[in-house]
């Protein structure tokens, strides 16, 4: 018995060790495990971005559940319903690139319509950002995740939309930013971005919700993005910060919104112009976002200070462009008080109105009444048009029906880009300047201007420089065009398309800036078979371009007929222009007469030289012999007051 004791107390004491050991491992293991992810959580909420949203926003950062509980999974091309309540658990299955083609579409509304934006502000999910710590090479990066219910921007429109921001902090070196922006984005060292602490300033872009450094950027590049801080702001209190790895529906290969009807030709164009739901935080750009984030980041265009500078010009623009209106009206308006002061502004006040007969200030002030008529026709309509036809055998997702444009200039809407799609042209992006404004302004100062003016050389002289700024933009864009055969990458046309290559067909556009016409032949690889494609291009000045070169030219004539008239359009209060200086002699001495002396008599003046006569009795001026018109006070020529 009793050896039969001390065995089972020594099995009992090495059963008890191992146990103790196994618990001790388990309880370190599981500490190491609370450790790493209460130090992500730490990191994750010390960095926390602080998002600010336009105005007139309508969604917000939501928890992902909203769009899996209200959504039906299908697949692309599929001939039903895969499911009417898919949950976070299937749509874990579905992961790798064999499932990239299903999709879950909201049934609380489509692309066409704001059915899912009004569902989403009734539906009373959280407002929640997601986050995943990166732990790469000994760099650390922290990666913010949004997801919105719907993608209402300037240019594309689609169920569900996945933005995310980053910070970088490296093992050595300063820690740096990225923030995605549509297919692209932008990333900034730490001390070009704006912080509260080490919070970091987002500007999201209202309903494309891409992601600024800035509060006035989004105007340049073609996304034309309306970026603002005047609308809600979410601190990292005011939303859920939730880790992504606990999120089962992660590893979802497929869309998160609507793919588009029919087959995967529909989806893809569907895609392109910006009406397909994006895949997951997984799937995002081929998958680099969530593999390689600091390549990613470091792959995308640098903030610049000077790039900054421009944007805040254009944000402002209007502002800006009133007051500096304000600012020339009003200095105008001193410059012609001080002329009407001066010289009276004559009976018909503005210059341009001095019509009284067959002579060269008459014609030349009809010619720029002529030419400002024009000008006004020009700033309506397009100044510069590229367009393209496309026809083949079995490219129906590419032919068109008629002529397209590819891009359009003019002066109400800027510089329009579009791409091809099944159903017409889509805009991709613009730059909205108001060259119209700019121009028709010019055209107003110059008739405010010539207010007074008494001489035809100084009306002509302004008929001229309005001219010259009428050319320039015209000008600028024929020097553009002819260098779009260098400025375009050679493999723009990617493995598809062979041929005519795509540099060679803007090398043609550059060669003929002013406007041509041209045919180029392809193949074309569409589901593994080759096609042939003609593509007809023309591209050339548009009515409205064409319209202000003529007003220029009719401006700047109309100015030198006015320099050569050499007359004066009323009589002035005081003559216009300085009279020659007079060299008197002024002697030194003072003088030393005094009373009583006699004094010397003041010899009279010299007389004016006769002016020649001719038959006529004309008059000319003493001084300087110039013709004078019939009641002249002075002299149009020298300025000597008769």
């Amino acid at each position: 018995m009793r050896n039969n004791t001390l065995k089972f107390r020594g099995r009992f004491t090495g059963y008890t060790v191992f146990f103790v050991v196994f618990a001790l491992v388990f309880l370190l293991f599981l500490n190491v495990n609370c450790s790493t992810v209460s130090a992500d959580a730490s990191l994750a909420n010390k960095y926390a971005p602080i998002l600010y949203f336009e105005n007139e926003e309508t969604c917000y950062p939501v928890d992902a559940s909203y769009h899996i509980d209200n959504s039906y999974l299908y697949e692309i091309g599929g001939t039903g319903t895969i499911s009417t309540n898919p949950t976070a658990s299937l749509l874990s299955t579905y992961s790798g690139d064999e499932h990239q083609y299903h999709y879950l579409d909201n049934q609380k509304g489509t692309v066409n319509d704001d059915g899912v934006i009004n569902d989403y502000k009734g539906a009373g999910y959280a407002q929640t950002v997601y986050y995943k710590v990166h732990l790469k090479g000994g760099t650390t990066v922290v990666q913010y995740w949004m997801f919105y219910a719907f993608n209402k921007g300037e240019l594309n429109q689609h169920e569900g939309d996945w933005e995310m921001v980053q910070v970088v902090i490296p093992s050595s070196g300063s820690k740096w930013v990225a923030y995605s922006q549509h297919h692209s984005g932008q990333w900034a060292t730490w001390d070009q971005v704006e912080k509260d602490g080490d919070h970091i300033k987002v500007y999201v872009a209202r309903g494309a919700h891409a992601n600024y450094l800035r509060s006035f950027s989004g105007k340049l590049g073609i996304a034309s993005d309306i970026v603002g801080d005047n609308g809600k702001i979410l601190k990292s209190g005011d939303y859920t910060l939730v880790d992504l790895d606990d999120q089962s529906w992660l590893d979802f290969a497929g869309l998160w919104g609507e793919a588009g009807e029919g087959g995967v030709e529909e989806a893809v164009s569907s895609s392109v112009l910006g009406r397909a739901g994006p895949p997951g935080p997984k799937y995002r750009e081929e998958g680099k976002m969530w593999d390689d984030p600091g390549g990613w980041g470091k792959s995308l265009p640098q903030a610049n200070d000077q790039m900054f500078l421009a944007e805040w010009f254009l944000y402002n623009f209007v502002t800006i462009f009133i007051v500096l209106t304000v600012i020339s009206l009003a200095i105008m308006g001193f410059f012609i008080y001080r002329r009407h002061k001066k010289y009276g502004l004559g009976p018909r006040i503005v210059s341009i109105l001095y019509i009284d007969g067959l002579n060269l200030k008459s014609i030349g002030n009809i010619l720029c009444i002529v030419g400002i008529i024009i000008a006004i026709f020009g700033l309506v309509n397009t100044w510069y048009d590229v367009s393209y036809e496309f026809s083949g055998t079995g490219v129906q997702s590419l032919e068109t029906e008629g002529w397209q444009s590819l891009m359009k200039i003019d002066g109400l809407e800027g510089i329009q880009l579009t791409v091809p799609g099944e159903s017409g042209p889509t805009p991709v992006g613009t730059l909205l300047l108001p060259f119209s404004l700019l121009l028709g302004i010019g055209l107003v100062f110059l008739i405010i201007a010539s207010i007074g003016i008494v001489q035809s050389k100084k009306l002509g002289t302004k008929y001229i420089w309005r001219g010259i700024r009428l050319f320039l933009p015209i000008i600028s864009i024929l020097i553009v065009i002819m260098a779009l055969g260098s400025l375009i990458p050679s493999d723009m046309a990617g493995e598809d398309l062979q041929g005519a290559e795509v540099n060679d067909i803007f090398s043609s556009i550059s060669s003929s800036p002013i406007g041509n016409q041209e045919s180029f032949d392809f193949t074309y690889t569409e589901s593994d078979v080759t096609e042939t494609a003609t593509l007809n291009m023309k591209w050339g000045l548009g009515l409205g371009g064409w319209l202000l070169l003529f007003a220029a030219i009719i401006l700047m004539i109309s100015g030198v007929l006015e320099i050569l008239a050499k007359t004066q359009f009323f009589q002035p209060k005081t003559p216009v222009g300085k009279p020659p200086k007079e060299k008197r002699k002024k002697s030194k001495k003072k003088s030393k007469t005094k009373p009583g002396d006699a004094q010397q008599p003041i010899p009279p003046p010299p007389t004016a030289p006769a002016p020649p006569q001719d038959a006529s009795k004309a008059s000319f001026c003493p001084e300087c012999g110039t013709k004078l018109e019939e009641g002249a006070t002075f002299c149009p020529e020298c300025g000597t007051k008769l």
